[in-house]
């Protein structure tokens, strides 16, 4: 696609020659002639002296000197648009459908004519799935696990007994969905006696979770991810927990037992949130954050017990000074 015909498509302007034909994409520091990279954020704005890509998609206040002539798409959200475009990309790559062998299939499972099922996985009985699914091979469904419609499953997801997956969910290598909370009672002689776990887990539609991330099934109830949710890599969801609507979630992060989280809310990496807790909307959490206690709506926190995010700054620059103050009351002793 030349640059001018793309530029229509995004609803951007050519800052430089329309006809030039792009092939493909790459990082700005790695991209070659015929490839389309992009700057979103100001701190690689100085990549564009250097690059050899052919066009650079950029906002439209973008000023940074370009001394090559680099050809310029300006866009009002490059990021964005970039995301549209491989979106675009990924949509036009014909999906799988089909069962490959072996695989098990429980007797009066239906398997929809465009679903995919990859060899070596497991489907128990009652388990229902939707339209379009595409499960690769090692996935285990247990008896009476339902998967919506358009959903991925990639290959090695585990997902217990009864839990549900809405439509258009995405997990990725290595997620279990539905293992047992960590529920253990000591009896009188000190052991830790098993309770039980009867619930379930229910992922709403659109949720997606990345690899090695695991989600239990409540001691009884549900444990709930809500829609639009994005969990990444590594990342461990309890027994009971209930997460909103529309929040993202960055690796290494972990909610314990029966906390309540609402919507759109930002958690850094390894923030750790405690058990029994409730979380409002909107709020900000900085990497390595431990939440203790309950949490308002559209708080920046950050640190341990976390704090406002500038008082946390301000603790910074006072921890760093303390031999310094030290030093200076020993002096005046």
């Amino acid at each position: 696609m030349t640059t001018g015909a793309l530029a229509s498509l995004i609803k951007g302007v050519v800052d430089g020659d329309s006809a030039i034909t792009l092939t493909g994409f790459a990082k700005i520091e790695e991209a070659a002639e015929g490839q389309l990279t992009f700057i979103a954020n100001p701190k690689y704005a100085h990549f564009i002296e250097s690059t050899k890509a052919s066009a650079v998609l950029v906002s439209k206040d973008f000023d940074h000197p370009n001394p090559n002539g680099v050809t310029l798409l300006r866009v009002d959200d490059p990021y964005a648009t970039l995301a549209e475009l491989l979106r675009a990309i990924q949509a036009s790559i014909p999906a799988k459908t089909g069962i490959e062998n072996p695989c098990f299939i429980a007797e009066g499972v239906v398997i929809p004519e465009d679903a995919y099922i990859g060899a070596f996985s497991y489907i128990g009985k009652g388990a229902v799935i939707g339209k379009g699914a595409q499960i690769y091979p090692q996935t285990y469904l247990g008896d009476g696990v339902e998967v919506g419609e358009k959903c991925i499953l990639y290959a090695g997801v585990k997902v217990y007994a009864g839990c549900k997956i809405g439509n258009r969910c995405i997990m990725h290598s290595g997620v279990v969905i539905g293992g047992d909370g960590f529920g253990f009672a000591p009896n009188p002689a000190g052991e830790y006696e098993k309770l039980p776990q009867t619930g379930i887990v229910v992922i709403e539609d659109d949720v997606e979770i990345g690899a090695n991330t695991t989600v239990d099934r409540a001691t009884f109830g549900c444990t709930r991810i809500g829609r639009g949710t994005k969990l990444d890599n590594l990342i461990m969801v309890a027994h009971n927990v209930e997460i909103g609507k529309n929040n993202v979630f960055a690796a290494q992060s972990g909610v314990a037992g029966s906390t309540k989280i609402g919507d759109s809310n930002r958690v850094g990496g390894q923030v750790g949130f405690a058990g029994h807790i409730s979380v409002g909307n909107g709020n900000d959490f900085g990497a390595q954050s431990g939440i203790p206690g309950n949490v308002g709506n559209g708080e920046r926190l950050m640190g341990y017990p976390a704090v406002d995010i500038r008082q946390f700054a301000r603790n910074t620059v006072y921890i760093s000074r303390l031999k310094e103050l030290f030093d200076e009351l020993n002096r005046k002793k």
